[in-house]
């Protein structure tokens, strides 16, 4: 069966981006930490001599796109982003391969199928994704607002995922360095998926094939990784899928390298 290797380079509101590798080669999801961070986080665990195929982008904000310029001059991979994202990108970017493409489309980057679609955020064109390799299903939203059914069909059936747990209700609504107005933005049905929100969404998505979830993109501010862990478990339970084995990430710090199969 096919395997699929899965690091959190980082993941957060000071950078994002995923290493998917099979058989020595690799995608990244997002590049928002710089690429020195990449590259030693890569070496970190041992992934730095694997063949980077192209880069996936979600969409084009700097905690996810960082990177990119100085990344792709050492590495020599394409980006493949979404229409949106390219014209908002590619000024800053101009000298890259750039491979456009309209959210909703299937991209085949070696071995690995990434299916993408639309999802609500406040940026150009944004898409989540699931990546394939055989039967072997990861999915992957990272930034969005609330959660749509295509976003609910895309995810179900998968064997791993990546979800944005961004914020607790209680801790956004207390937090005093943020103006109400970046509280309402974070909130929003283009913002951020809080605790309860991605709860939701899990408890009507697991399903028998999942056997990973990995909690992302936790504010450091107006999150705790236990209140995540613990929205998540207790819908994780709610759904008769106890066995699912929960991952904290971090923008600080590199992840396991976990392998993901079928």
């Amino acid at each position: 069966m096919a395997k699929i290797i899965l690091t959190v380079l980082g993941s957060g509101s000071r950078g994002n981006s995923l290493h998917l590798e099979h058989e020595g080669r690799a995608i990244l999801v997002d590049a928002g930490l710089s690429a020195k961070q990449l590259e030693t986080r890569m070496a970190e665990v041992g992934a730095e001599m694997v063949e980077i195929l192209g880069i996936v982008l979600t969409h084009e904000h700097g905690d996810h796109s960082a990177g990119l310029k100085t990344f792709v001059k050492r590495r020599k991979c394409p980006i493949f982003a979404s229409h949106g994202t390219k014209d908002a990108l590619e000024p800053h970017v101009a000298m890259a391969d750039w491979r456009g493409f309209e959210a909703g489309s299937k991209l085949e980057i070696g071995c690995f199928v990434v299916e993408t679609f639309p999802v609500p955020h406040d940026a150009a064109e944004p898409i989540g994704m699931r990546v394939s390799v055989g039967e072997t299903k990861i999915g992957l939203i990272s930034d969005l607002g609330f959660v749509t059914r295509l976003v609910v069909e895309r995810l179900k059936g998968c064997t791993a995922l990546v979800l944005e747990a961004n914020y607790d209700e209680a801790m956004l609504r207390a937090e005093e360095k943020r103006p109400w107005s970046v509280k309402q933005r974070i909130s929003a049905r283009h913002g951020h998926l809080s605790n309860a929100a991605a709860a939701k969404l899990v408890e009507e998505i697991a399903g028998p094939e999942l056997k990973e979830l990995f909690l992302g993109h936790i504010s450091e501010d107006c999150n705790r990784p236990e209140l995540a862990r613990r929205a998540l478990e207790e819908a994780l339970a709610r759904a008769g899928r106890k066995g699912v084995r929960v991952h904290e990430t971090s923008a600080g710090k590199v992840g396991e390298r976990i392998e993901i199969q079928a």
